[in-house]
Order: C-alpha cells, then sequence, then structure tokens
C-alpha cells in the first residue's frame, strides 16, 4: 500500500470528519445542486470533451441491445455524484438507454421524500416522485451510503452514532415511503426500483451490511431490485471487509489505465485521504462527476449495468 491502511484511515478520520460513521458527513459545507438531465449534458466539472476522454470506460462486448430503449432515472448521493458520469455512458453503450440523473451529495432516502418541505437537501422538483413523473423512467436506481449528518436535516438529528436502532427505525421507515411514493407517482406505469448495495466501511461495517439488508429486504417486499455493486470493491471471499487496494481484475489487466499498480497486480479504489469515495481526484467543495479514470467507479457502475442489462432482457 502507498500507506498503513492505519494510516490511511486515520488521515481519512482527520480530513473527513469521521464519514464513514454517518452521524458524520463527507463534505465541508452544503452541497451544490447537481445537473438533472442526460449522460450527455453532465455538469459541473471539466467540459465534456476532456472528462470523456478521460473518465469514458473501454467499450465492452455487450448482449445486443432490447428492442425497447430503457428509461433509466439514477438518483442518491456524493457516490452517486461521482458514479453518474460513467454509469449513463456504460447505459447507453449496453442498452442504448435514455438516461437522467439528479444525485445531491450528503442526501439521504428522506431527502428524495416528498413532504419534507424546507428540511431537505433535494429542491421540490427534483424529488424522486416529480421525476417519476415527469420522466415516466422504466427503472430508477438509488444509491445512498446511509448519511445522517449535519446538513441531512430531514434526519431531524438521528445518527447511527448516537441512536442505531432509532437509525435503522428510520431508515427502514424512509424507505417504505419513499417505495410508496415512486409507485404512486408511476401509476400503471410504476418503475421497477434498483436498490444498490453499498461497500465497506472501514469504520462501521455492520451499520453498511444492516442498510443493504434494508435495501434487500424492501425490494422483495415491493418487486424491485438489488444491485450488488459494494460487492465489487471487497474482497473476494470477504463481503464487508474494507481494502484501499484490490487485485487487479481480468478486464483491469486488459485495460492498464484500470490497474494502477501493474507490477503488482493492484489496482486503487480509495485515495490516501478518503476512504469512502471512489474518485482517484481530489474531493473539490464543488460537487461534480469524477473527472479520472477510477476504478471503483467503473466496478460499481458496471455492476449495476449488469443488473440492469439481466432486468431488461
Amino acid at each position: 500500500m502507498r500507506k498503513a491502511w492505519v494510516g490511511g484511515v486515520l488521515v481519512g478520520l482527520l480530513l473527513l470528519g469521521a464519514c464513514g460513521d454517518p452521524s458524520s458527513g463527507p463534505e465541508a459545507a452544503p452541497p451544490e445542486r447537481p445537473v438533472s438531465g442526460t449522460a450527455a449534458a453532465m455538469a459541473p466539472g471539466p467540459s465534456p470533451s476532456s472528462t470523456t476522454q478521460q473518465q469514458r470506460p473501454p467499450a465492452s462486448a455487450a448482449p445486443e441491445a432490447p428492442a425497447k430503449r430503457p428509461t433509466v432515472l439514477y438518483l442518491g448521493d456524493s457516490l452517486a455524484m461521482e458514479n453518474q458520469k460513467v454509469l449513463g455512458e456504460l447505459l447507453q453503450d449496453e442498452l442504448k438507454a435514455r438516461y437522467t440523473s439528479a444525485p445531491y451529495s450528503g442526501t439521504t432516502l428522506c431527502d428524495y421524500l416528498e413532504g419534507a418541505g424546507e428540511k431537505s437537501l433535494v429542491p421540490a422538483r427534483d424529488k424522486a416522485a416529480a421525476l417519476v413523473r415527469s420522466l415516466r423512467p422504466d427503472f430508477l436506481v438509488l444509491q445512498f451510503w446511509g448519511n445522517a449528518w449535519d446538513y441531512t436535516w430531514c434526519m431531524d438529528g438521528i445518527t447511527h452514532g448516537k441512536s442505531p436502532a432509532e437509525y435503522f427505525a428510520r431508515y427502514t421507515s424512509d424507505a417504505r415511503k419513499l417505495t410508496d411514493q415512486i409507485a404512486k407517482a408511476g401509476g400503471e406505469r410504476r418503475p421497477k426500483v434498483v436498490w444498490v448495495l453499498q461497500g465497506p466501511d472501514p469504520i462501521t461495517p455492520d451499520r453498511v451490511r444492516r442498510v443493504n439488508a434494508i435495501y434487500e429486504e424492501q425490494a422483495d417486499a415491493s418487486g424491485g431490485l438489488v444491485a450488488d455493486a459494494g460487492k465489487e470493491v471487497g474482497p473476494a471471499g470477504a463481503r464487508y471487509t474494507w481494502s484501499q487496494h484490490l487485485p487487479c481484475t481480468a478486464y483491469e489487466r486488459d485495460h492498464p489505465a484500470y490497474c494502477t499498480q501493474p507490477s503488482n497486480n493492484r489496482t486503487a479504489l480509495h485515495r490516501d485521504d478518503d476512504y469512502l469515495h471512489f474518485c482517484l481526484a481530489p474531493t473539490t467543495e464543488k460537487s461534480r462527476p469524477c473527472p479520472v479514470r477510477s476504478p471503483g467507479i467503473l466496478r460499481m457502475t458496471r455492476a449495476i449495468t449488469k443488473a440492469l442489462t439481466a432486468a431488461t432482457n
């Protein structure tokens, strides 16, 4: 490793305010509003041409696109914010999907609920139900780490650190409410909700395990799907063990830009100063799609794409 595991975590704690525990958050201030739109119109960040040159994953052999182009809506927090451009490109390449993303850094499920009033980081026009009514998506992909921090006002001060039982009960309730609002907004054309399972957390590993269980239970109860993107950023056979580096996959060895330490057959998933995010570029005050090739992002978005491809064909 570039640094010892403990050293990397301690640096992350100092710089990020222990964001692995959702009682604190990964950002230093409320996030900027992201752009809602197709992948071709993503902003902020570098110009579309430079971002595409740096970040676009190599084309891979894909199944024949379905006769009907699916419409996909992607919502979530800072992990979705950094993933959104790569996911849109993969879905276009694999499924010719019509794609819209509207993630907001620092958010959690309750931020996307209608009726949260001014206590939400997400404006009314970008609530999940509002976007379902306007876009009529076939799939709605939700990716949330489980934030509960100083700017996540809709959580009413409930944090995992202070009250784990209350935190999980609230999260379960919000997952149910959000699914219900999405279903009602969709009417006879309700979208298939895809819950993205999260990767390991070195600070509170059991929290992520239980949050993922909430997603799986909600998907089972409502006819939704899960995409286990988090499995792709953990060691084989140790689903909830955090690691900064993992062995390169066959795909990454074939595409050297995604195998960051080819001599050691290892690739970096996280920066030394950020154990939560997967973008290998520094976090900036203004939220943005990740502007550089990042193996963790590609691994997760490929897993999401695979789940949607299986559900479409």
